[in-house]
């Protein structure tokens, strides 16, 4: 697919008239696809696709559109050449974009990831293997993932990544059920092994009485998909250079007041070492690392090429929602397998669901547990919780009331697939906090 996209890259930036620049960016990806349920293969397929961004400019003045590639070339290259005509015509009647911001300095890339997955098929068979006996549901996505820049001053980027993502249930019957994922860049069957097994153990806890709790405050232990949970909703314009500025952020008192998280709570882009592309989609080469929060104290803001623009700072090729997409927190001292016992009494907490702002300027958030939350007694899980509602702060959870963090940390990819597969990365440790609010 590289070759494609250089290819006709090269056949728009030769047709250019004038002063014209051409922005052009690629999204390609060849995946497999299947879903199932009650452990049997409900549907499979497979996807490829790429598709092409324009984006015409002459002074302050541009437009853009996107086209879907077909492979065939000369078909590609006459609806291109219509496509940059419809888009000629339209820069006679946009106003400037006073915020236009894109890359004049050449910094070409590339970046080709290994191809480690296992054969489709092997992996469906290690799947099916692993829940049998259980009503398994879920789905499982793998292969390549391409991301291209090019542009008529000369630079080409180009990201290319084997990734795999099974996203899964262990379901009993009503609302109980484990959800369980497992994905990264090469595939081990043993791994895969033994996180069913785990979600089996777990799955066998669900079928004793539920325990209820009355609304209070409780200890907790929130497992690493549970925190991902919490810091997918800081991404909603929490580290923002525009929404600080706007003074709409939910981290608004980390840079305006007095809000500050525990010291243990630093939080990066780490793109070097992410799924996501090292380039944006204006050009700009991305750095390795942005430190967004160090030691409880926020450090960096992501920031977009236009917002860049209107507030006269360097860009560090943040998309245009300035959100993190490679994102990690450093990991703590509590080995995962004492977590229980640091537990004591209180909730162990698999997952949590449906959150979303209660109070943005405080940043506080409401959600509910949901698959797989136990309640633990004297570091053993007892049996499942009834599912709560719960409303607390971000200062409260990762600040005064965290106890702290796994020494080990997990790699989640995410699991997005509207469209095209999502390239996204976190790696969280699990976190133990004191007094965690729930609510009803």
């Amino acid at each position: 697919m590289q070759e494609r996209f250089y290819e006709i890259a090269d056949h728009i930036v030769a047709r250019l008239k004038g002063d014209e620049v051409v922005i052009l960016t690629f999204d390609g990806e060849e995946s497999d696809f299947v879903r199932f349920n009650h452990n049997a293969v409900r549907q499979a397929g497979s996807v490829t696709q790429a598709d092409l961004g324009i984006d015409l400019i002459r002074g302050q003045r541009h437009a853009e559109a996107r086209l879907a590639l077909t492979g065939e070339r000369q078909g590609d290259r006459t609806r291109a050449d219509a496509l940059v005509a419809e888009l000629r015509a339209r820069l006679d009647f946009v106003p400037e974009d006073p915020h236009l911001l894109y890359a004049t300095e050449v910094q070409s890339t590339e970046k080709i990831g290994a191809n480690e997955l296992a054969p489709a098929d092997q992996a469906l068979g290690a799947i099916l293997a692993g829940g049998e006996g259980y009503d398994s549901v879920g789905i499982h996505a793998q292969g390549p993932i391409y991301r291209g820049f090019a542009n008529s001053l000369g630079q080409r980027n180009w990201l290319s990544t084997h990734t795999f993502n099974l996203d899964w249930c262990f379901y009993l019957r009503d609302d109980k059920a484990v959800k369980s994922d497992y994905a990264g860049f090469r595939w081990d069957e043993a791994a895969l092994s033994e996180k069913m097994k785990s979600a089996g153990a777990q799955l066998g806890l669900l079928d004793k009485e539920p325990t209820t709790i009355k609304p209070g405050k409780y200890r907790v232990y929130l497992a690493p998909k549970a925190v991902q949970e919490v810091v997918s909703i800081l991404g909603w314009g929490g580290f923002g250079l525009k929404d600080h500025k706007a003074k709409i952020s939910s981290l608004i008192r980390m840079t305006e007041g007095d809000g500050k998280l525990h010291a243990a709570i630093t939080m990066r882009e780490n793109t070097g070492e992410g799924v996501s592309a090292n380039f944006d989609r204006m050009g700009f080469v991305k750095p390795d690392q942005v430190v967004l929060i160090e030691k409880g104290c926020f450090k960096e803001h992501m920031v977009s090429p236009r917002s860049a623009k209107e507030y006269g700072v360097p860009t560090n090729g943040a998309d245009t929602y300035e959100s993190p997409f490679s994102f990690e927190m450093d990991a703590g001292e509590i080995p995962t397998a004492e977590a229980l016992q640091q537990l004591e009494t209180g909730l162990y907490i698999n997952n949590l669901w449906y959150l979303n702002y209660s109070d943005r300027p405080a940043c506080r958030m409401t959600g509910m547990t949901r698959f797989a939350t136990f309640w633990v007694e004297k570091g053993e899980l007892v049996g499942p919780l009834n599912v709560m509602r719960f409303d607390e702060s971000i200062y409260r959870m990762f600040g005064s009331n965290l106890i702290g963090l796994t020494a080990e940390r997990v790699m989640i990819l995410a699991n997005d697939t509207y469209g095209q597969r999502e390239v996204a990365s976190y790696r969280l440790p699990g976190a133990l906090i004191n007094d965690f609010e729930l609510t009803l």
